[in-house]
């Protein structure tokens, strides 16, 4: 079964970047057709889909946040991660690393394992 585990600082300073680092196991992140991606959930708020790193490496980000966030993997350990720019308080939420199940046509079947998530707190 495939597991995802979050990893980073729960507390973040106004204006830092945040760093996060998602771990796999039970699957590898370059498996054919299979997408990696960041989303978060604000207190009180929905879910919110930040970006995506396909199996090849290639990366899409949400509109909302295509100026300030940057995925990367390190594929000899398994991971991928997220780098945020400019934080600030509206950015105190909790950060899921989730896979995005595909298959050969480019079919996304959607968010099918998610991990535990890992609360950010942004405050000086």
């Amino acid at each position: 079964q495939v597991q995802l585990q979050e990893s980073g600082p729960g507390l973040v300073k106004p204006s830092q970047t945040l760093s996060l680092t998602c771990t796999v196991s039970g699957g590898s992140i370059t498996t054919s057709y299979h997408r990696w991606s960041w989303v978060r959930q604000p207190p009180g708020k929905g879910l919110e889909w930040i970006g995506v790193i396909r199996d090849d490496g290639n990366t899409y980000y949400s509109p909302s946040f295509e100026s300030r966030a940057s995925i990367s993997r390190d594929t000899s350990r398994n991971q991928f991660s997220l780098q945020l720019n400019s934080m600030t308080p509206e950015d105190t939420a909790v950060y899921y690393c989730v896979r995005e199940g595909g298959d050969w046509t480019g079919y996304n079947y959607g968010l099918d394992y998610w991990g535990k998530g890992t609360l950010v707190v942004v405050t000086s």
